[in-house]
């Protein structure tokens, strides 16, 4: 547990987390993001489980989408983004400043936003695999 209070903290490490994370590291925020995983214990969110992504401009040969997250990551943390591997277990918005709570940390914050993104929906076929 730290002592101190972050300026922000962000909830998820996919596209729309990180793009947070970079426009508020930018901003000298200082964002603490908690990356969280998906399915088979990646942070990214779904864009990791995506292998080709054709409609990302600047990509005119397309790129995966585990390369594309890793370029993210690495665009928000050069700006001063701190991340931890973590899941968020619990957030208290009753009183300020918020707690959150993860695997191993609790960090207390001015400011929350929360992008865990959505999950795919299967439909259970044989070649969905």
């Amino acid at each position: 547990m730290t002592d101190d209070v972050k300026r922000l903290v962000i909830i998820g490490s996919g596209p729309a987390g990180h793009t947070a994370a970079l426009y508020a590291a930018r901003a000298n925020l200082q964002p603490f993001m908690y990356e969280g995983y998906v399915v088979g214990g990646s942070a990214g969110g779904q864009l990791v489980t995506t292998t080709d992504v054709e409609n990302y401009p600047g990509f005119p040969e397309g790129i995966t989408g585990p390369e594309l997250m890793q370029l993210f990551r690495k665009q928000a943390a050069r700006f001063g983004t701190e991340m931890v591997g973590e899941d968020v277990h619990e957030v208290d918005f009753s009183k300020r400043p918020f707690t959150i709570k993860g695997d191993k940390t609790e960090v207390k914050a001015h400011s929350v936003i929360i992008s865990t993104g959505a999950t795919a929906k299967r439909m259970h076929v044989p070649s969905e695999e």
